[in-house]
């Protein structure tokens, strides 16, 4: 187990851990960014969960390192059925430089993960056909109908979530 690992292996299902250690760490060496990735397909849920958290929030300023592991990420990562990796996901996969079939694919993804029992994964998942709609305009009218659906059935935080989302659409 490496140092990342060990770092992110810290805590429960219920706890970041030392996940923001970990950030701080592959912000100032970016050579660990794959240690997270790789991370993030362990069969431990604990760490994958803190090593998905790190990657969002890693990529979040540095979009660009997700590059080499956009196969990973679209293939490996999408597919992993844990709720925590999954909202993590959701945010992640629209950073990537997609081409048109990928975001097809990510769109077909959303759709699924709208399915999920977290209305986490759910609102995570309407933000990212958003953020599809917003890169290719193919998509904003069936995003808008996704949405609008969403706001009018959803959960509290869904619905708030779409409302802000409605405004990006229609604009």
């Amino acid at each position: 187990m490496n140092r990342i690992e060990q770092l992110l292996s810290v805590g429960d299902l219920r706890t970041a851990g030392k996940s923001e250690e970990v950030v701080i760490r592959v912000l100032s060496n970016p050579v660990l960014f794959d240690d997270v990735v790789n991370a993030i397909l362990t069969e431990n849920p604990g760490l994958r969960m803190r090593a998905s958290d790190a990657a969002e929030k890693i990529t979040r300023d540095h979009p660009e390192w997700l590059k080499p592991y956009k196969k990973k990420f679209l293939s490996q990562i999408a597919n992993i059925n844990q709720k925590e990796v999954r909202w993590h996901t959701a945010q992640i996969l629209p950073r990537l430089n997609l081409t048109k079939n990928e975001r097809k694919k990510v769109y077909d993804l959303m759709i699924v993960y709208l399915k999920d029992e977290s209305s986490i994964v759910k609102t995570f998942a309407m933000q990212a056909l958003t953020d599809i709609a917003m890169q290719d305009s193919d998509y904003v009218d069936n995003v808008r109908n996704v949405v609008k659906r969403l706001v009018k059935n959803g959960t509290p935080a869904m619905k708030s979530r779409g409302k802000k989302l409605m405004v990006m659409l229609d604009s």
